[in-house]
């Protein structure tokens, strides 16, 4: 594999040489998966312990075949590496990007980025913890006396990785907003005038999340508008544009 070395905004780099940097970043992140996926594979057990936990203790995950307890097995640990492996592969996507940023915009950046990883897991926690419990609930209790409700493991196990891996990234709200504030691009005024927009918009978001319940839907709401308004306090202390963006913007509204 070739050694990838760091690359300024200035390089001018052939498409071979991009092409040859994005594949040895694609092997660090199968490299990072496939890491992660044989450590969840070996502790299997206890993955499936911890995402059968929210369910009611009188649903067990059942499997419709005689291969499908196997399959089903390992689809869940990679599941798990996904979730485990994914702010490496995140912070490979950022490397690569990052060159074509100009220095102004690297200095915007760089600091940001240390909150992905932070705010994704704490966007998995969160569900885990707050929203996963309550939901199963309401879902597998709803209309209970009419039907025999099973939980089928395949479809059961995406579902709360899906969910997961959602919240992780809808809790990045606060990276989106600092940069744009810093960038100049808006400001904190201008986003609490639009605050009632900016719900719908959450609304929205969450409505394109696994579930469509009410009681899902509103647990989804509740941390995003939070973020929103914690991300407009974090503009209103952090997110000043710097002197070289503030240059930038009022040259550009000049020209």
């Amino acid at each position: 594999m070739p050694r990838i070395r760091p690359i300024g905004h200035e390089d001018r780099l052939s498409v071979v040489e991009h092409l040859d940097e994005l594949r040895s970043r694609l092997i660090l992140c199968v490299i990072a998966f496939v890491v992660a996926w044989g450590l969840t594979a070996w502790q299997n057990h206890l993955v499936l312990e911890i995402v059968n936990r929210p369910l009611p203790d009188e649903i067990e995950p059942i499997t419709l075949g005689p291969a499908e307890a196997f399959y089903t097995t390992l689809t869940n640990s990679a599941y798990a590496a996904l979730l485990i492996s994914l702010p490496v592969i995140l912070y490979q996507l950022y490397a690569f990007l990052l060159p074509a940023f100009s220095p102004t915009e690297k200095r915007v950046a760089l600091p940001l980025l240390w909150l992905v990883p932070v705010l994704f897991i704490a966007g998995v926690v969160f569900c885990y913890f707050v929203v996963l419990t309550p939901a199963l609930d309401f879902l597998l209790n709803f209309n209970a006396d009419e039907f025999n409700t099973q939980v089928r493991a395949r479809d059961y196990y995406s579902f709360v990785t899906l969910l997961m891996i959602a919240m992780g990234i809808g809790f990045q709200i606060p990276v989106g907003v600092l940069a744009a504030c810093r960038l100049g691009v808006t400001s904190p005024e201008k986003l609490r005038k639009g605050r009632r927009y900016a719900i719908v918009v959450i609304a929205v978001l969450a409505s394109l999340l696994p579930t469509l319940d009410p009681l899902t839907l509103l647990l989804e709401m509740i941390p995003l508008i939070a973020l929103y308004e914690l991300s407009i306090w974090l503009a209103s202390v952090l997110g000043r544009p710097s002197p070289e963006v503030t240059e930038q913007v009022a040259s550009a509204e000049g020209s």
